[in-house]
């Protein structure tokens, strides 16, 4: 079995998260360095690497609550868009990024990631977001 995850550790809550969504199959929570106001990332509670490794049934049940949680973030930000992104080399175990964006360059947004998380904004946001 892998080492756990920090997403596993943040699941588990031996880690705080800025949580806008959770059931029992999914999580979903702010990214602590977004690239826009919103950053979301939809993780599944099993501890899969790749997201293709997912079984079919946990694999749509993701993208089912991926739909809804970007349409919410949409008509809550206001966002004309919210991009999405899979590319997983930061964490081993796949999540989907939900980002809002007003125009395509948005998501080639490089955030600081030495940065101080802005732990007063990501709360304010979270409360805006929760579901």
């Amino acid at each position: 079995m892998p080492e756990p995850s920090i997403f596993t550790r943040i699941i588990n809550g031996e880690i705080p998260a800025f949580k806008i969504y959770e059931d029992d199959r999914v999580i979903a929570f702010l990214d602590l360095h977004p690239q826009n106001e919103g950053h979301t990332l939809v993780v599944p509670k099993i501890q899969v690497d790749h997201i293709w490794d997912l079984s079919d049934e946990d694999y749509e049940y993701l993208w089912q609550t991926v739909k809804k949680i970007g349409s919410h973030i949409r008509e809550v930000i206001g966002s004309p868009r919210v991009g999405i992104v899979v590319e997983g080399f930061g964490v081993p175990h796949c999540h989907v990024h939900l980002v809002p964006i007003y125009h395509g360059n948005d998501l080639k947004k490089q955030p600081d990631l030495d940065a101080e998380p802005n732990n007063f904004a990501l709360a304010q946001m979270a409360e805006r977001l929760k579901m």
